[in-house]
């Protein structure tokens, strides 16, 4: 079948099936990266490792940057914008130790819980309401964490407090992209990242540097690239498809990291690992579900009509 056919069939689904099946690819994509840093991680140190991955990104989205520059740097926020660089530094260092040094399944798992983190986050910074069902939620969610994490016991892995900093800093990004993107062009916040985390982490880099062999260059090549192509796929899934749908999909993550980590590894997670994950799942969809409800009710309400687009 011709490319541009399949292409053209494609773009005729609904919105809803071209998002899923955006999301599914999106987090293969994600999950070949960690794979990649976790396999990149045995010899090469992580900031070895995010500076090339930085480079390639940068690589690939300068033509746009310039494009724009020097207009893409102007910003009402500068202190946001430094402040996001900083925090998606930490969660970026935070999650891939934990990604190397941990079993693949568990250090995805545990990086769930940036969704309990966000509303926690967004009612300090945007001023949100959360009833007492989304607290609940939280507070199970923050359950099946301690559950994988075990703090206390003989099965705690100090590393599992990596994930859950990383998956806390990621958390923190989010809500002020929602501050900066009411003031900020997107490819102002895209070119801060780009360039302000790649300087921060070059120094470090430096110092620990070690040559990479062909195959380690070839692992950190496709890294870049496979984490530019994921983070598209995401945005393409989010703008055809409604974002209460594909939520719940994205943690198909958990399966491919679980496949990976048997197939490459020879690990699969443990009883602790599966019970907490499905508690934070089922904390996190619900958490969606009342979001959903949420907006709704703005929606149809005379009243919140002009917090909406609609």
């Amino acid at each position: 079948m011709p490319i541009a056919t399949t292409v053209r069939r494609f773009h005729a689904l609904p919105g809803n099936v071209k998002g899923s099946l955006m999301i599914f690819a999106a987090a293969f994509g994600f999950s070949v990266m960690v794979l990649l840093v976790k396999v990149a991680g045995e010899r090469l140190h992580v900031t070895q490792i995010l500076l090339v991955r930085q480079v390639v990104m940068m690589a690939i989205v300068m033509p746009q940057v310039m494009k724009e520059f020097p207009g893409c740097l102007r910003t009402s926020r500068l202190d946001l914008q430094i402040i996001r660089v900083a925090l998606a530094l930490v969660a970026m260092l935070a999650g891939f130790t934990a990604i190397i040094e941990m079993p693949l399944a568990d250090a995805v798992a545990i990086g769930f819980a940036k969704s309990f983190f966000v509303t926690i986050f967004a009612i300090w910074l945007l001023k949100e309401q959360v009833g007492w069902r989304r607290w609940m939620a939280v507070a199970v969610g923050f359950l099946g964490v301690l559950v994988m994490v075990q703090p206390g016991s003989s099965g705690f892995d100090p590393y599992s407090l990596y994930a859950l900093a990383g998956a806390a800093a990621a958390g923190l990004v989010m809500v002020i992209i929602r501050l900066l993107s009411r003031t900020d062009e997107p490819i102002t916040i895209l070119a801060y990242q780009a360039f302000l985390v790649g300087l921060c982490v070059a120094i470090p880099a430096i110092y620990f540097w070690q040559w990479p062999t062909v195959t380690e260059w070839v692992l950190l090549l496709a890294m870049g690239v496979t984490s530019f192509a994921a983070q598209m796929g995401n945005i393409y899934a989010y703008k055809w498809g409604e974002a209460s749908v594909l939520a719940s999909l994205d943690y198909v993550r958990l399966l491919y990291a679980t496949f990976f980590g048997w197939l490459i590894f020879d690990t699969l997670p443990g009883p602790y690992t599966w019970v907490g994950s499905v508690v934070i799942i089922a904390a996190a969809l619900y958490t969606v579900q009342r979001e959903r409800a949420r907006n709704t009710k703005l929606v149809r309400s005379p009243q919140g009509r002009e917090h909406t687009n609609t």
